[in-house]
């Protein structure tokens, strides 16, 4: 994983346990797999096609002729 160690990722686990205490790291991933879904959303709807206005178009065409 991105050429860390065993022991390394221990050592930083560390240091942002002691920077943020037990509590408020259930809290911070929390808000960060937030953070990632709505990234992944956003990507989504700018992706996905506008299934929407396809069907309204069609059924303007079939009235006009």
């Amino acid at each position: 994983m991105f050429g860390l160690r065993l022991q390394e990722i221990i050592i930083i686990a560390l240091v942002v346990l002691l920077l943020f205490g037990g509590k408020k790291i259930p809290e911070l991933m929390k808000g960060l797999g937030r953070g990632v879904k709505s990234f992944k959303d956003g990507l989504n709807e700018v992706n996905a096609p506008e299934t929407t206005e396809a069907p309204e178009k069609k059924k303007e065409d079939g009235k006009q002729a």
